[in-house]
């Protein structure tokens, strides 16, 4: 096992730009969520946008380059289109130090003129930091179990699920395999809950995973309480614990909690100055969290790392981390 992470996702191009409390009303989206979009609906809200800055993310692609970023190896998996956004997208993941081999996607155009191409996700940013997704997948929708290279898979000491890509029928099997091929070969498999709107769609498939396919799971306060049906965070906690599963809960501003064998620590946020935008936070801190499991850190030294890269990328707009993370770990004296 020659990589620490292999992620599996969507690969997107994030279009970024601020926007007002009406400015997301007039968008019919819902304030803090992500929603799933058509290519006729994706160019009407990029009409209705203001100035925008275009960066590659997707929420597995940013956690392997958080992963890169802190000296840790990493590999991506998910599918681009033949087109200008793919070819960004993969030379950009590619700078940041991540193994990424697509096969471009040939993609026709459809009797409206649009096309599905490569996926990108029109990002709203309030002044408070927190950001509304609209996400067209594009031909990351077609992500199926012979798109997932088992020799690439084999070599990750952990596997890194999104759970974006279960709205997605050919991606659940996708998924699956990729986990399967994992422990057959004494890997680890981790999954990130995404969204708590993509939760409540698929509670029962995610609890199902969580009884032999996921070792380590990751998600925000909403996600856990929604997943175990639980009346308050404590007792998503307490449920969390109980399926004997390494759990990372992120809280926000208020750090996250971590279940260790001797029961939940939490474990502080890092301070920052200025929030600019919350895009990636969660992301980032699976990527510091990934990088410390993977190199012998014990899982409050790993939520400590996360709640550190976390920091970093919520102080600037956009999700990859812009500071030299493994400097800023180091001063941190979490290396």
């Amino acid at each position: 096992m020659d990589l620490d992470v292999v992620g599996i996702g969507s690969p997107l191009v994030d279009v970024l730009a601020t926007t007002s409390e009406e400015g997301i009303s007039r968008s019919g989206l819902t304030r803090g969520s992500m929603m799933l979009v058509d290519a006729l609906r994706a160019e009407e809200i990029y009409g209705s946008m203001g100035p925008a800055t275009e960066v590659s993310g997707g929420s597995a692609a940013n956690t392997m380059a958080g992963v890169a970023a802190l000296g840790g190896s990493a590999a991506f998996v998910g599918k681009v289109a033949d087109d200008v956004l793919g070819r960004v997208f993969t030379h950009d993941i590619r700078s940041t130090g991540v193994q990424f081999d697509p096969v471009p996607v040939p993609v026709p155009v459809s009797g409206d003129g649009t096309s599905p191409g490569t996926g990108r996700c029109l990002v709203l940013v309030t002044d408070d930091g927190e950001r509304t997704m609209a996400t067209h997948l594009g031909v990351a929708i077609t992500l199926a179990p012979g798109d997932v290279p088992e020799p690439l898979v084999q070599r990750g000491r952990i596997v890194y699920l999104e759970g974006y890509l279960w709205d997605l029928p050919p991606a659940k099997d996708a998924l699956r395999h990729a986990a399967d091929v994992a422990h057959r070969h004494d890997g680890s498999v981790a999954l990130s809950l995404s969204d708590s709107f993509c939760v409540e769609r698929h509670q029962r498939e995610f609890l199902d995973l969580l009884v032999d396919r996921v070792d380590v799971l990751f998600g925000n306060e909403q996600e856990i309480v929604r997943l175990f049906g639980a009346r308050s965070l404590d007792l998503g906690v307490e449920a969390a614990e109980e399926t004997g599963l390494l759990v990372a809960v992120t809280l926000g501003d208020r750090g996250a909690v971590v279940t260790t064998p001797r029961g939940p620590v939490e474990v502080p946020a890092f301070p920052v100055d200025d929030v600019v935008d919350t895009t990636g936070a969660g992301d980032l801190f699976a990527a510091g969290f990934l990088f410390g499991l993977t190199h012998g850190a014990d899982p409050e030294r790993c939520a400590q790392l996360g709640a550190l890269c976390a920091s970093e990328v919520i102080g600037h707009l956009g999700a990859r981390p812009q500071e030299d993370l493994r400097d800023l770990a180091s001063r941190a004296g979490l290396l």
